[in-house]
């Protein structure tokens, strides 16, 4: 669809309404609709955009663009998923060091201590890469049933109350598999997997509903007018709002993660692992506590019902008579300017059907969504670099001179990078490129995030290399150990690593904060945690993916899965930004149709 040239567009209408029917004014909302539209209903009152100046399309094309203030509702909830985020990495950063690494000899915790390596099941690399992969997968498929549930059922703000308690009961098993008489002994690994199976269930429900739930606490969706003090005449634009509030949770995100993965790598190496599951645990009892305090605040968007079925029916609909037996002629049918018009209620001639409850709006909203669905199935390979966070380059540092840091603590990089990094964007770069006149979209900064995974995919790989080079057992670097089973490592400084981090860094508030504005701003509004969903359900299509390559996740073969990963993130950026680039040009185009409205049965 994105491919679609303007010329296209006209010539593919001319011929098909010959055969449809439809009068000359279809040909002028399939171009005008999105935009001019929109126009005549700005001014109606609506208790939201009441006494506001909209601008002009001069004014438009013209003046800079500037965003909202965050309703104080929005930080509320972020800090919810502050909490969330510190319990939910604080838990997993130590994963890898509890499954790979064996019990230390006499150890009823797990603790290393300064100078030895913590660990408990002793199930290898291969093992802990494919047990966190899975779990990654998990958390990322279970949003799909939590959008289902508050979209049809419950709402967000309930379904979340719901994922709380259901995770609460997974931190607790946690705890269970790595207590001192349970550590020790093969009931562990069954515990922890039982853990790891209703933890990753309670996140999705949490994950589908907690970022649609943020981002609706911003209500306006029309541009206006403001003047600055300065008497500059500015824009403000509800998609740079929207893409704030998605940073400044991002930020939140990672307060939450920096802190708890720093706190539970030294509980892990100097306590123990039942302590690295505790804390998070206590901690992750402030989500019901600020959730309550807020329960009367929150705009809450009700459950409408099966959207979802409506919305397979209008495709359904707009399909009749658009299969082929030529591949290429259907997807042609698909993606001609026509395919929605024709679905849409106005041109049905005679009675409707029973479930068409919706409006001609709504039928555009489902396209842009469709659209921003499109774009998402892009992410699987981006996220394959940044799950190397997860795994390997944990199990890398500790194959260097950690100088008595635990080998998990330097991903804590990543975080605190995206706590410096984010603010930065927000107050200086990205207003930087707006007052020269750069439109710095939102898909060339995924396009972008491309290339910054596959800058840090570049940087492990050389490291690996040289840790190859310079250790001495060689390519056998993740098991060498002396004649006391002490582990040898390559006498290079664990901050080395520095730069695949920073870069994963950046790659994420491109790619992955944008992704979550993209789904936010391009689904209809009784879709949001469904497209959401979308979105999340991309980081387990990778985790899947990532399980292919498993295999190149141990020793000597790792310099070359982090080659492999570069390659793939660096080419897939570059068709990536060929496909979209036109659907680029059409962004403030679909940020600004008017709403949709679809009636309960």
């Amino acid at each position: 669809m994105a491919g679609i040239q303007v010329d296209a567009e006209i010539a593919a209408i001319s011929e098909t309404q010959r055969h449809l029917g439809i009068s000359e004014k279809v040909d002028e909302k399939v171009h005008s609709d999105d935009v001019s539209s929109e126009v005549h209903h700005e001014l109606e009152q609506d208790g939201i955009h009441d006494g506001l100046e909209f601008p002009t399309e001069e004014e438009r094309a013209t003046l800079r663009r500037v965003s909202d203030a965050i309703p104080w509702n929005a930080y509320l909830i972020a800090i919810v998923e502050l909490a969330e985020r510190f319990s939910f990495y604080g838990c997993s950063v130590v994963f890898t060091n509890f499954i790979q690494q064996p019990l230390p000899n006499g150890s009823h915790t797990g603790a290393g201590f300064a100078h030895g390596q913590s660990g408990a099941l002793g199930l290898g690399q291969q093992a802990s890469t494919g047990l966190t992969t899975f779990y990654q997968f998990w958390c990322y498929v279970t949003p799909l049933l939590g959008a289902y549930i508050a979209d049809t059922y419950l709402g967000r703000f309930n379904t979340i109350c719901i994922a709380v308690f259901v995770t609460l009961i997974g931190h607790i098993l946690l705890i269970v598999s790595a207590v001192p008489g349970v550590i020790e002994k093969s009931g562990a690994v069954g515990a922890f997997a039982i853990a790891l199976i209703i933890m990753g269930l309670g996140t999705g429900l949490f994950k589908a509903n907690i970022s649609p739930l943020v981002a609706e606490q911003y209500k306006r969706t029309k541009l206006f007018i403001r003047v600055q003090k300065s008497g500059e005449r500015v824009i403000v634009d509800p998609a740079l709002t929207v893409s704030r509030v998605y940073m400044y949770f991002y930020l939140f995100i990672n307060i939450g993660a920096l802190v708890g993965q720093i706190g539970m790598t030294y509980s892990e190496k100097y306590v123990g692992f039942w302590l690295a599951y505790t804390l998070p645990t206590v901690v992750f009892l402030l989500c019901p506590i600020v959730l309550w305090i807020g329960r009367k605040r929150y705009i809450r968007s009700p459950p409408t019902g099966s959207v979802l079925a409506t919305a397979l029916k209008l495709w359904r609909h707009a399909m009749k008579g658009q299969w082929s037996a030529n591949p290429v002629k259907t997807y042609k049918n698909m993606t001609s300017p026509l395919f929605w018009e024709r679905a849409k209620p106005s041109h049905i001639v005679g009675p409707k059907p029973a479930w068409m409850n919706f409006d001609d709006q709504w039928v555009d909203e489902v396209k842009r969504g469709l659209k921003a669905c499109g774009v998402f199935c892009w992410f699987p390979l981006y996220w394959l670099t940044y799950n190397q966070l997860n795994n390997n380059l944990t199990s890398q540092a500790a194959t260097m001179d950690t100088h008595g840091l635990p080998n998990d603590v330097l991903s804590n990089l990543d975080p605190f990078a995206l706590i410096i990094f984010i603010p930065l964007c927000d107050l200086v770069f990205y207003p930087a490129l707006r007052r020269a006149g750069f439109n710095f979209s939102a898909l060339k900064k995924i396009a972008c995030g491309f290339y910054a995974g596959a800058g840090a995919m570049v940087w492990a790989a050389v490291v690996q290399h040289y840790i190859y080079k310079r250790n001495p057992c060689g390519y056998q670097a993740a098991t060498c150990v002396d004649a006391d089973r002490n582990a040898l490592v390559a006498p290079m400084n664990v901050w080395i690593q520095t730069g695949s981090y920073v870069l994963i860094a950046f790659s994420e508030i491109f790619a992955s904060i944008t992704g979550l504005e993209y789904a936010f701003t391009k689904a209809p509004k009784n879709m949001r945690s469904l497209v959401m969903s979308v979105f999340l359900f991309m980081s387990a299509l990778s985790a899947a993916l990532g399980e292919a390559f498993v295999s190149l996740s141990t020793d000597p073969l790792l310099v070359w899965n982090y080659g492999v990963m570069a390659v793939v993130a660096g080419c897939t950026g570059a068709v990536f930004w060929f496909v979209v680039r036109k659907l680029d040009a059409r962004e403030d185009e679909l940020n600004n149709l008017n709403e949709g409205h679809i009636e309960k049965h």
